[in-house]
């Protein structure tokens, strides 16, 4: 049994779901582990992680549009130390998944046609966010 760990970085523009299905599925390749378990982990409380439709992109702006109709900025929260977005930030991360775990067959993660993997920016302006990928296997 192999293991490998590697750290991505990832710049955001801000509020809104970044596609990294390419970059995560190129690091597996070049692991050379055909059949396992990647766990990708974000490392941050106001992000987080989806896998979701990768096609049609009125999917992400209505994911988008629907989180800020649910948790929306200028609500009476007590925390704030950041600015308006800081609390909501924190409460959509809450409402979604900081680890995502996707099976490995053939040196690839096991995706859905219209499946990507997406990192989730809660925050208004651009960050650069680190996502901790892990692969176990054979």
């Amino acid at each position: 049994m192999k293991q490998a760990l590697h750290a991505l970085n990832i710049v955001t523009n801000g509020q809104g779901l970044t596609a990294v299905t390419e970059p995560v599925c190129r690091w597996v390749a070049e692991q050379r582990i055909a059949t396992g378990l990647l766990t990708i982990w974000c490392r941050h409380t106001s992000a987080s992680l989806l896998v979701q439709e990768n096609a049609d992109p009125d999917v992400r702006a209505d994911l988008e549009t629907f989180f800020r109709r649910l948790v929306p900025e200028g609500a009476l929260y007590r925390h704030n130390d950041e600015g308006p977005d800081d609390m909501p930030a924190h409460i959509r991360a809450a409402l979604t998944q900081t680890q995502l775990s996707i099976p490995v067959d053939r040196g690839r993660p096991v995706l859905g046609t219209w499946q990507g993997i997406y990192l989730f920016e809660h925050r208004a302006a651009p960050h650069r966010r680190e996502l901790v990928l892990h692969l176990l296997g054979e």
